[in-house]
């Protein structure tokens, strides 16, 4: 079974503001890597399906597919880059705590891929509002 990574975004209030970010700040063709401090110990199960799931602004929203988890660095200088599919897959919009760092989630507690053919392209802000009145 896949084990999944869950990540704050800082910097960015929607999965637009990311993508407009990463436009502006990567060369065509480079991949998509996140950087962290701590290389996961169990690194293994995340590239076996696992995904990063982000967090804005208290929803997880989103999830994008781990390719491979790389140590870079020796000593007080490593570093752990995450390499990630450039297919961002919008999901259930569900509420998460702010925390640091980033966390294991397990796949039993991952929230479904959203089926976009059953609501459209609803802004993040009026989805936020339907869950907050239990109407979705």
């Amino acid at each position: 079974m896949a084990l999944h990574m869950i990540k704050l975004v800082v910097g960015a209030d929607t999965i637009e503001d990311l993508l407009d970010w990463r436009r502006a700040h990567t060369e065509p063709g480079k991949p998509w890597v996140l950087r962290t401090r701590q290389t996961p110990k169990r690194a293994a199960e995340m590239i076996d399906g696992g995904s990063v799931y982000r967090v804005f602004k208290g929803q997880i929203l989103c999830r994008q597919r781990i390719l491979a988890v790389d140590t870079v660095g020796e000593g007080p200088n490593a570093r752990c880059e995450v390499s990630l599919d450039e297919e961002v897959v919008r999901v259930v919009p569900t509420p998460r705590r702010a925390f640091q760092g980033w966390r294991y989630l397990e796949a039993k507690d991952a929230p479904e891929d959203l089926n976009s053919e059953a609501f459209g392209d609803i802004p993040p802000e009026l989805a936020r509002q339907l869950r907050e009145v239990g109407a979705w």
